[in-house]
């Protein structure tokens, strides 16, 4: 049985917003965000990038890590993609 990979991702959109979410199937969850099938904040904010993937074990780490972005500020979102916040929230 092959274990699933559990992501929490981050997406700018066209219009420089952020948005972060959790799958366990990344590459079908992008084709769902891009048919306007996925989540309704991205609806209509394409083309979409993925920024910023981390990768867990469980789905319950990875839905943990999902809300602790949610609560970062913007800024603190950008630190993270730019590798240059700690997962603690803490700046490097």
């Amino acid at each position: 049985m092959v274990k699933a990979i559990h992501t929490v991702y981050m997406l700018r959109c066209k219009d420089g917003t952020l948005y972060t979410g959790y799958t366990n199937d990344l590459s079908h969850r992008m084709k769902m965000h891009e048919s306007g099938k996925g989540a309704k904040y991205t609806r209509g904010r394409g083309p979409l990038q993925i920024v910023h993937t981390e990768y867990y074990e469980t789905k319950e780490e990875a839905m943990q890590r999902e809300y602790e972005i949610k609560q970062l500020s913007k800024q603190q979102k950008l630190l993270l993609i730019q590798g240059e916040l700690q997962k603690d929230g803490a700046a490097e």
